[in-house]
């Protein structure tokens, strides 16, 4: 599991960065990818990554404005002509389907593909299977947006074969009662626990990805005990009452929830273009000071999200 950065800047692209869109790569744990918002020119990036359309597995909207979204027509239509043939999902706001729908026949857009649209009425679950949950809460912004915390299943732990074996057990249907955590009585008598024999279950990661907002409670319960956070960081400090004209977040703001909610690290993304070079740097600075953890994402950054031990 790992977040790709296809772009990181706010508003309207730069020369270093391109409008909102990140995926959550899942390759090794399901074989696909899932892509958080897909700002203008999002399927450009994309050929520049080592992600391949034809993964993509789900599409989670956070928020209906141009540099959230204005890429995802052209994206859904160029993936089926680049191996795009299993079905996809997008989650998002009310009006997304109307806007997919009126673009994609106005024009004459046809996709070799299933495509289905979820439109999120009310907060909560939207997702859910035997790996992973996916959970919608509103945020604060000028429009509904929401924030999406993604949250991986814990994995059971592996039966100690080899000790078995020591131990005299031989393979068998007796393994998988064991792996059960069943108590077993061998044909010499013995009795065996196999919860003597299982590790401790590998802890599920949780990564929260959030749309433009304000500081509001919704994000705080998305974030609370997340591995990983992704947050906009539209403006420093400084530029607060712009943040809270335009219902966006300062670095200092995006560091205090991390710091709230316990996370593990936090990335800030969604940097407004006023925002080059040295300032970037002060925007990471002002984060660290209240939440060491942080980084900055740029276009093409990936950031690896481990098990914990």
């Amino acid at each position: 599991m790992e977040l790709y950065f296809l772009g990181t800047g706010a508003g309207m692209p730069s020369r270093k960065r391109n409008v909102t869109s990140v995926a959550l790569n899942l390759m090794p744990e399901r074989g696909t990818f899932w892509l958080f918002d897909a700002g203008e020119g999002t399927q450009h990036q994309m050929l520049c990554s080592p992600l391949k359309p034809g993964r993509m597995e789900f599409v989670f909207v956070t928020h209906l404005h141009g540099d959230h979204l204005y890429g995802l027509p052209g994206m859904l239509s160029s993936r089926s002509y680049q191996g795009g043939e299993s079905p996809l999902t997008v989650f998002g706001p009310p009006g997304i389907k109307r806007y997919l729908d009126m673009t994609l026949e106005i024009s004459d857009t046809h996709l070799i593909y299933d495509i289905l649209v979820r439109e999120i009425e009310e907060e909560g679950v939207v997702f859910e299977d035997d790996q992973f949950t996916v959970t919608a809460l509103r945020l604060e912004h000028r429009i509904e947006s929401f924030g999406y915390r993604v949250a991986e299943r814990d994995i059971p732990g592996a039966l100690d074969s080899a000790r078995l074996s020591r131990d005299g057990v031989p393979p068998g249907p007796v393994y998988a009662r064991l792996k059960r955590g069943e108590t077993v009585t061998l044909p010499d008598g013995r009795v065996i626990n196999g919860a003597d024999y299982v590790s401790a279950p590998a802890k599920g990661r949780t990564v929260a990805i959030f749309g433009d907002t304000r500081p509001c409670p919704g994000e705080l319960e998305l974030a609370r005990g997340c591995d990983v956070i992704v947050h906009e960081a539209t403006f420093k400090h400084d530029r607060l009452d712009k943040a809270v004209a335009y219902y966006h977040t300062t670095a200092a703001q995006a560091a205090e929830l991390a710091l709230k909610a316990g996370a593990g690290s936090l990335i800030l993304s969604h940097l407004s273009s006023r925002y080059q070079d040295e300032q970037v740097h002060e925007l990471l600075e002002e984060a660290r000071a209240i939440f060491p953890q942080s980084h900055v994402a740029e276009d093409f950054w990936s950031f690896p999200i481990p098990r914990s031990t």
